[in-house]
């Protein structure tokens, strides 16, 4: 999937070649510089100083000479005027200052320094420089909700939900089985047959899994081998050993992964452990969280006191199988309840059969959006409530989620906002402000989107939507430059890997890495195949000069995600890595 990038790659390396053989060695424009030298979006502008040298003895041989500044790309030429020069002494002094609003096709542009000669026949561009290319833009791959090709459809709106609990909340529930040191042989014994009657007992209560992570792992532990391969081993066996009870699920839910040279669980573990003073578990923290390499982090435990106790209480628990599923429970109606909800569609009543709550019981049981719209659709003419309104409008929102078609998009919009006006109306309400906002976002209406989640964010009562409604909030927040705020938005345990990658745009935007790294890794527990966690974890170690580490979590972002396989060639924060051919390696072994 990534042979364009690599002619692309080829046909790059051979036109620089090229040209550095027919150009002359720079005579003019050795001394120019632009300060930042990688340029940033701050706001909506770019804001540069292009400065530097010319000697007299070079420039006085030329008449009519001058410094033009463009800013290049591949159908785009920004025109930036032309540059005055100043003597002094024995040189010709530029220097110059801009401030040019930002578009998206800058992403990838560069800044061309001409020294050109004016001549009767024409100009003739005497020298080029490229001063920089790219800009520095983190805070626009903050998600919002939209669609995008190769990546799953985010979920968007909030419905209303009838009673006191959130009948449309998800259970998640963790069980863990443990093997012999260097074994992916399963042990059925007392504590395996605990976890699986645990497991089982789970599903019976939440049949419908949305999805379900068979993580394995291994110990650091010498006896459990040197090879990475042991904890996917592991995670293989329990797949196979659980498919009778995985036989009802589609392959797309089940996910088997598994972690090596990687300290997450066991500083999970030692979360909750007592067997160390609170001082050193600090200690152990700082080095967990210090991103050097996992050996060389493995080298400083063991110079803390009490560590040899952690590993032979802790890493025994590190050789397992981890199984995390993601349910709910079954909803619906029994057979009665149906046939009158038959007879309603079909007109065949003169009023409702059923209760408010039915109806709503209805709409929840059934996956299928067009089914839920037709109920929505017909409760509101038995019952003047907001909430049939402002579900079909979620309805729809979500159906333009799954159409490719601008134009159509637009449509089903437009009508999922006259039904929330309408349930506004009906009674004013957070759910529909809530969602007229995120349509706004993905209208890309982002001051109008903000006015709108402001005014729903008062006097909200559910936690769910106070969750959802804050999280978006932020995220328009990252996009305005106010990140300190952002980072208070996102002060919340997230369901969603979108939500923590967010989150982890708005302190690495503050330079705050280590609360960033941390919100990186919950965005890549959440959601390894999102990609973007793993992308915002090779931002910081790039930045802080860990070619290895940034390279290896590059990888697994572009093995996710194509899209981010493109950013990466683009992209200025990785601009020294690509000048390795070890970064290449990452997109050529795909």
């Amino acid at each position: 999937m990534f042979s364009f990038f690599a002619i692309f790659l080829w046909h790059s390396a051979y036109c620089d070649e090229s040209l550095a053989r027919t150009m002359p060695e720079s005579k003019y424009l050795s001394n120019a510089q632009v300060n930042p030298y990688k340029l940033k979006l701050e706001g909506d502008s770019l804001r540069f100083e292009v400065m530097g040298t010319i000697p007299i003895e070079s420039i006085m041989a030329i008449r009519n000479s001058k410094l033009r500044l463009n800013f290049l790309a591949q159908s785009r030429n920004l025109g930036l005027g032309d540059i005055p020069l100043t003597r002094e002494g024995t040189a010709f002094r530029f220097e110059k200052s801009y401030s040019i609003l930002f578009e998206d096709w800058m992403l990838g542009a560069s800044l061309e320094l001409q020294f050109v000669q004016q001549k009767r026949s024409g100009e003739e561009v005497l020298e080029r420089k490229t001063l920089t290319k790219g800009v520095l833009a983190p805070q626009l791959m903050v998600k919002l909700g939209e669609v995008y090709s190769d990546e799953p459809i985010p979920e968007v709106g909030a419905y209303m939900l009838s009673g006191q609990a959130d009948k449309d909340a998800v259970s998640r529930e963790e069980f863990v089985f443990y093997f012999d040191p260097g074994q992916a042989q399963i042990k059925k014994n007392s504590a395996y047959q605990s976890s699986i009657k645990g497991l089982d007992d789970f599903l019976q209560r939440n049949p419908l899994v949305q999805s379900l992570k068979i993580t394995g792992l291994q110990s650091p532990e010498s006896a459990e081998g040197k090879s990475s391969q042991l904890g996917m081993s592991r995670a293989e066996a329990f797949k196979k050993d659980l498919a009778t009870r995985l036989s009802a699920f589609p392959d797309s839910l089940i996910r088997v992964d598994s972690r090596w040279s990687d300290w997450f669980d066991l500083r999970l573990l030692l979360r909750d452990y007592e067997g160390i003073s609170t001082q050193r578990k600090d200690e152990m923290y700082a080095v967990l969280l210090n991103r050097e390499p996992f050996q060389d982090q493995y080298e400083r435990l063991i110079k803390i006191p009490g560590f040899s106790q952690v590993q032979k209480d802790l890493f025994p628990k590190l050789r397992a199988v981890k199984i995390e599923v993601v349910s709910k429970p079954r909803k619906g109606l029994d057979m009665e309840q149906t046939r009158k909800l038959n007879e309603a569609l079909k007109n065949t009543t003169s009023g409702s059969l059923l209760s408010f709550e039915e109806w709503i019981q209805a709409a929840e049981a059934t996956n299928s959006l067009d089914e839920k719209a037709v109920i929505y659709s017909k409760m509101t003419e038995y019952f003047h409530s907001p909430l049939p309104y402002n579900n079909m409008a979620v309805v729809r929102m979500r159906q333009a989620q799954r159409t490719l078609d601008y134009g159509s998009k637009e449509i089903l919009w437009d009508e999922a906002d006259r039904l929330l006006v309408q349930a506004y109306r009906v009674e004013a309400n957070p759910y529909a402000l809530h969602n007229q906002g995120q349509i706004l976002a993905l209208k890309g209406s982002y001051w109008e989107a903000y006015k709108k989640l402001s005014d729903a964010s008062v006097g909200v009562q559910n936690k769910d939507l106070i969750q959802k409604n804050e999280a978006l909030r932020g995220a328009l927040d990252i996009l305005r430059g106010d990140y300190k705020l952002a980072t208070l938005r996102f002060d919340y345990e997230f369901n969603d890997p979108k939500d923590y990658f967010n989150k982890g745009l708005a302190y690495y935007l503050i330079e705050d890495y280590a609360e960033a790294n941390a919100a990186f890794e919950e965005s890549v527990i959440l959601g390894r195949t999102f990609g973007y966690g793993y992308y915002g974890l090779a931002m910081i170690a790039a930045g802080s000069g860990q070619a290895e580490i940034a390279l290896i979590h590059l990888k697994r972002a572009v093995e996710s995600n194509r899209q981010l396989a493109e950013k990466a060639f683009q992209d200025p924060v990785f601009q020294e890595l690509r000048e390795t051919q070890e970064f290449f390696s990452v997109f050529n072994s795909h």
